[in-house]
């Protein structure tokens, strides 16, 4: 839920309690005052009456019965409310009557006074019916304008928060924010645009760091590994053990350049330095790397087939970054298989599938994707291939999982689009 849903929530759940005690205060406060009211205008009656009867006087006479009564029984004395049926309309009527007693002409009579709370009840209606609503229109016009305002308020944070979404760190600027007038909000901005900066340098000085580390560390081993061409072909190394010797430095420095090339890939792709893209079918790629993998297949004596008869759509990225994809996959597809087995490929417009046969792996599959993860330690391979789809992966959006079937010994690594 949004904050200002929050707030307002809280809000009108607080107004909305505080009317509801006012509304029943407001209740019973006007009906005590109406009542004592009538109970006043009774006692009045009682005390004109008391001085007609002490100045030796009859009772007045009335022509509603209901709202004077003599009787020379005793009645209860006091306030009571009391229904009294109306001829007129056939209904009963609420009355509220004093009872006292009063001597009249030597005599002891009973005497009670009455008052039809009718009209009471109207007025505590009306009063109510108009009280209540003003306060409801109060509570919509707090709520109204509380949105209002929070909207006009919060606006500059919803710039920053739109900025901030299309905001990336490879674009090389730093983040500019107009001038706000809340002081939190320019402080915020501020701090961002403090944090942006920071964020470009230390970028640019990584970017220039992996840029120069490529460049500096391959010249070398490039060196390296012609020079030991060079000395393969030496007739001094007629000698076997000279010759292993060299064979397992020349060896060495292949992996190395290998492990080079995959780290220095994988840095440029968690810099996010591959943002040119264009339209690619995977299937065309597919089908070259099949032809590029065939002495491979058939030095292992490996059955390679394709299925993509449900070509997707152009996918828009990276050559670079495809291929290596594609490679990967396939490679890691080539080396796990057993001997004489098989390997498909299956490409939809949803996803990539590649089975292969091959024996079970133990181990957590999860970290089948982590960096110098392999399957045999002693494996020349620098067991970065799975953590170079997946950093594509998440680089595209993509999902890659891996799935293994023990039926069939069957793995299968599928990159869903």
């Amino acid at each position: 839920m949004k904050l200002l849903a929050k707030t307002n929530r809280y809000y009108l759940l607080l107004t909305t309690v505080l009317f509801a005690l006012a509304g029943v205060a407001l209740y019973y406060g006007l009906y005590a005052a109406l009542r004592s009211e009538v109970e006043e205008q009774l006692s009045n009656a009682r005390l004109h009456l008391e001085r007609r009867a002490a100045a030796g006087r009859p009772l007045p006479e009335t022509p509603f019965e209901y709202q004077l009564s003599v009787s020379p029984v005793p009645r209860p004395l006091g306030y009571r409310d009391t229904l009294l049926l109306d001829a007129e309309e056939q209904e009963m009527v609420p009355f509220r009557q004093l009872t006292f007693r009063l001597p009249v002409q030597g005599q002891p009579r009973w005497v009670t006074l009455r008052k039809s709370l009718v009209e009471t009840d109207d007025v505590l209606g009306v009063v109510l019916s108009v009280l209540l609503a003003v306060l409801g229109l109060l509570l919509l016009g707090v709520v109204g304008l509380n949105r209002w305002l929070t909207r006009r308020l919060w606006a500059p944070f919803r710039h920053t928060l739109h900025t901030l979404r299309h905001y990336g760190v490879q674009e090389n600027r730093v983040l500019m924010f107009p001038p706000v007038s809340t002081d939190e909000f320019a402080e915020l901005n501020d701090e961002l645009t403090r944090l942006s900066q920071r964020l470009v340098a230390d970028y640019e000085a990584m970017r220039e760091f992996t840029a120069n580390a490529a460049h500096e560390t391959q010249t070398p081993l490039a060196i390296m590994q012609a020079k030991l061409e060079q000395m393969l072909q030496l007739p001094e190394l007629e000698n076997p053990a000279l010759a292993t010797l060299a064979t397992d430095l020349y060896q060495a420095t292949l992996r190395l350049s290998r492990l080079h090339q995959a780290l220095t890939l994988l840095s440029k792709i968690e810099n996010r330095q591959f943002a040119e893209t264009a339209p690619l079918h995977l299937a065309r790629l597919l089908r070259e790397k099949a032809q590029q993998l065939q002495p491979l297949l058939d030095a292992r004596n490996l059955t390679l087939t394709l299925d993509l008869a449900a070509e997707p759509a152009a996918l828009h990225l990276h050559p670079g970054l495809a291929d290596s994809l594609v490679h990967n996959l396939l490679q890691n597809a080539v080396k796990h298989s057993v001997r004489g087995g098989t390997i498909a490929v299956h490409l939809t417009s949803l996803a990539l599938v590649i089975s292969n046969t091959g024996p079970a792996i133990s181990g957590d599959p999860a970290r089948f994707f982590e960096r110098f993860q392999k399957h045999e330690a002693a494996s020349a391979s620098p067991g970065l291939g799975l953590s170079i789809v997946q950093q594509i992966g998440r680089y595209y959006g993509f999902a890659v999982s891996y799935d293994f079937s023990p039926t069939n010994s069957c793995h299968t690594l599928r990159v869903a689009f």
